[in-house]
């Protein structure tokens, strides 16, 4: 039988320290091997008990929990999972925490709602699985990063009537700001579905648009969609792609999750593939799970370019490593050629086969 995932938890309530330490062992997988109030005895606790994952509170005394994991990452990498408050200053500092190199996060339970209980503690152990698989890296040290936009990547001309989707979960809101902050600001539009809760999205488009040359939208329902812009899903809601006489436009929807999800990476690139066909590409980064998997083989089978993100350089390669199984990729690629090969795919020669469309 596998050793269980090790779990250090972090948070100033002695109330969120108890739940935890509750809800994390109820499958027999994840032991919870101690508890710290801030984090200086975190500090003293990962080294006497190296746990495999840590959660951290954003908010702690003493030292905030971004000084805290940036000092962690620099000295000792390790899977963290955030928890963090369901505002507009806990979608930011969260978003903060994903850039300094946490894994993912979770919103803090609401205690006093115990029907919701069940489906959060799953939520919780899934999320703490998934961290303990996850490829981490350190980060350098103060100085030694590049400017956070990246290289301009050289089209060959512009082109008003491609399109560009993507697709992610787990690691991807730094994976898609990594593709973004590459891009050029008349690249063709693109569309986005990141797995992300309804109060952060927002902020994740916000801060997108800060490290892009093109200008990023949190999406809106019936808005056109144009070049050197791109359109990050809204939270709790679905995206898809529609033609509206000469143009595509945002549909934004709150109907039924796919996969457990919504926003669904496959709703997106299902309707990429209706209503754009060999006109559009699609890539598939990190994230835990199959979602978007089917999307981007509908995709490949439309006649558009298809790319899903490697092993190496995923946080989780569950999603890209779905569409490799089902051969929806038409390429595996390292994170930092994505960008230029989705715009390679979409300046093609009119006529020309995207990378061997299957049928």
């Amino acid at each position: 039988m596998p050793r269980p995932v090790r779990v250090l938890v972090v948070d100033d309530s002695a109330l969120i320290r108890r739940l935890m330490s509750e809800l994390l062992p109820a499958d027999g997988d994840i032991e919870v091997v101690g508890t710290a109030s801030d984090p200086f005895i975190a500090r003293e606790r990962i080294k006497q008990l190296n746990p495999d994952v840590l959660t951290l509170d954003v908010e702690m005394p003493r030292m905030d929990g971004l000084t805290f994991l940036q000092n962690l990452m620099r000295l000792r990498p390790m899977p963290v999972v955030m928890v963090s408050t369901l505002t507009a200053a806990g979608a930011r500092v969260t978003l903060d925490a994903l850039e300094l190199g946490a894994v993912d996060f979770v919103t803090k339970p609401c205690v006093d709602v115990a029907s919701g209980m069940a489906a959060y503690g799953a939520l919780l152990r899934s999320k703490v699985r998934e961290a303990a698989q996850a490829r981490v890296t350190g980060l350098p040290p103060p100085g030694a990063g590049a400017d956070a936009r990246g290289a301009i990547v050289i089209t060959g001309y512009r082109t008003t009537d491609r399109l560009i989707a993507i697709g992610a979960s787990t690691g991807g809101t730094e994976a898609i700001r990594s593709v973004l902050a590459t891009m050029p600001a008349d690249a063709p539009a693109i569309v986005i579905a990141q797995h992300i809760p309804a109060s952060f999205s927002r902020a994740f488009a916000e801060r997108l648009d800060r490290h892009s040359r093109m200008t990023v939208r949190h999406a809106e329902d019936g808005e056109p969609i144009l070049p050197g812009h791109a359109y990050v899903a809204p939270g709790g809601q679905h995206l898809r792609i529609q033609r509206s006489g000469a143009r595509w436009v945002c549909r934004v929807a709150g109907d039924a999750a796919v996969n457990g999800h919504r926003p669904s990476v496959d709703v997106l690139f299902e309707s990429i593939a209706t209503h754009a066909g060999p006109n559009a590409c699609a890539a598939l980064l990190t994230g835990m799970g199959e979602d978007g998997a089917r999307g981007l083989l509908a995709v490949r089978r439309a006649g558009g370019a298809t790319f899903a993100q490697d092993r190496a350089t995923s946080v989780v390669w569950g999603m890209p490593g779905a569409a490799v199984a089902r051969d929806a990729a038409g390429e595996v690629l390292p994170l930092p050629r994505i960008a230029e090969r989705l715009l390679q795919a979409t300046t093609r020669e009119p006529g020309r086969r995207n990378n061997d469309a299957v049928r």
